[in-house]
């Protein structure tokens, strides 16, 4: 008897199992309305328009002022030339038709597929502001948290750099190896701050643009990566935001992206 039960019981545990699995809604990307509102709404591209609009209204000044640095951390660049700082994804190639129609869960190969199989869209407003700072003798840098990965048969140990420099081409946006950094080359990690250090080495950097708090401040993560130690919290990055107030909207400017980013694993 005892056995007969507990035969019925794992059972009835067994089928309960089953009816949760099959009542556990399933992801839908055309049900995201994050996915949904950057690729329709005109908000989205309002926002996008309004960020590189402000910068592009800001160049004069910040060309001028030499005393000016968008990182906090340089010092004695007056000399050098002036230069700007953008992220690549969501700043300056929207990738959200890949989120809505790539198959869970994500991984770079995904990503580097698509972008080479699909012409890049451009995000508002990023080709006029390219344009205009590079006429005022402006450099642009391109910092991407893209990793450096192998793909079989292809001798590039950095294949994702060439299918970014494309990718941007594609936007209407000219640049080379030299300007384009990615994560894991040359010991990267996917922590930007030395990235943007090594550009203020050789230039005053005077605008830093991005969809990640990352694309601005150290050691915002998480998964802290290297140099970073300690991990970040919903807290420790909020506060981070209010320390910096003067650079919002004045050197610093941020593209919305409601759909992933560091902000998705800190609450």
């Amino acid at each position: 008897m005892k056995i007969i039960r507990l035969v019925l019981l794992l059972a009835l545990i067994s089928g309960c199992a089953t009816l949760a699995q099959q009542d556990a809604p399933q992801y839908d990307p055309a049900n995201d309305l994050g996915l949904l509102w950057v690729k329709h709404s005109a908000e989205y591209q309002a926002l996008s328009r309004q960020a590189y609009q402000a910068a592009t209204e800001a160049l004069p000044r910040f060309i001028a002022d030499t005393s000016w640095s968008a990182l906090p951390g340089q010092t004695d660049a007056a000399e050098l030339p002036p230069a700007v700082i953008l992220d690549v994804d969501e700043t300056v190639v929207s990738n959200v038709d890949f989120q809505l129609e790539f198959e869970r869960p994500f991984a770079n190969h995904k990503l580097d597929t698509w972008t080479r199989s699909t012409a890049a869209t451009p995000i508002t407003g990023v080709r006029e502001f390219v344009a205009a700072a590079r006429a005022q003798g402006v450099e642009v840098f391109f910092v991407t948290n893209r990793p450096c990965e192998p793909i079989a048969g292809n001798d590039d140990p950095c294949p994702q750099r060439g299918s970014t420099i494309d990718d941007i081409a594609e936007v209407g946006i000219l640049t080379d190896a030299d300007h384009v950094m990615l994560s894991e080359e040359r010991g990267w990690t996917r922590e930007k701050s030395t990235r943007r250090d090594l550009v203020a080495k050789t230039h005053r950097v005077i605008m830093l643009f991005g969809d990640d708090l990352g694309d601005f401040l150290p050691c915002v993560r998480t998964s802290p990566k290297r140099p970073c130690t300690e991990a970040a919290t919903n807290d420790s990055r909020a506060a981070a935001v209010a320390a910096h107030a003067r650079y919002w909207g004045n050197g610093w400017y941020v593209l919305p992206n409601p759909m992933h980013g560091s902000w998705t694993s800190a609450y």
